[in-house]
């Protein structure tokens, strides 16, 4: 008998201790790091794309929280008709979803409203970097999957994929102040390019 108490005492705390990380009234801060590069034939240099987004969130119910992220987006296209270069400041309000798998597993969905402010430069046939041509502006919607690994109760590595995403992106020429914007819908789910990302959870 007293075996059996001592064991349900054991799996109490293990299960407390599974849902301490995510319980309401915690916080989470951490961020995210993207990367991909992709060497086209014939280019000169090969297409990058890399993100860093700190963020903060408080969980407002049990597994349930709301933040957002702050950071900066940087993408050089040399392949294609039109190289060109963006760097933009990202603001990504968000709320995440955790559903327990293990002691230390949980998969979590996230619905994100990033919105992005740039610059657009022109990118030459060897591949360098020129002048500003223009302002980007990006207002999107994106709902995203992923896995986080608790090796602590305060300590959170994740690796997520884009997902599903709507998103607006506004172009305005420097030259002539012309517009051209364009909409784009889809799934986005690139495991080979996966973000990494540590979250401390407090």
């Amino acid at each position: 008998m007293k075996k059996l108490l001592l064991s349900l005492v054991a799996v109490a705390g293990l299960a407390f201790g599974a849902k301490a990380q995510t319980e309401k009234g915690k916080f989470i801060l951490g961020g995210n790091v993207g990367f991909n590069s992709t060497k086209v034939e014939g280019a000169a240099k090969s297409d990058i794309d890399f993100s860093v987004i700190p963020s903060v969130g408080y969980f407002v119910g049990n597994n349930f929280a709301i933040g957002t992220g702050v950071g900066y987006t940087y993408a050089k296209t040399v392949s294609g008709a039109a190289p060109h270069q963006i760097g933009a400041f990202q603001v990504s309000p968000f709320g995440r979803y955790y559903v327990g798998l293990s002691e230390q597993f949980k998969f979590f969905g996230q619905l994100s409203v990033p919105m992005a402010f740039g610059t657009v430069k022109a990118v030459d046939a060897n591949g360098d970097t020129g002048a500003k041509v223009g302002t980007t502006t990006s207002i999107g919607v994106n709902i995203a999957p992923g896995f986080a690994f608790f090796p602590t109760k305060r300590i959170g590595i994740e690796v997520s994929v884009n997902g599903l995403g709507y998103a607006n992106n506004q172009i305005k020429a420097e030259a002539t102040g012309a517009k051209t914007t364009t909409n784009s819908f889809g799934l986005e789910a690139n495991t080979f390019a996966p973000k990494l990302g540590v979250q401390f959870h407090f």
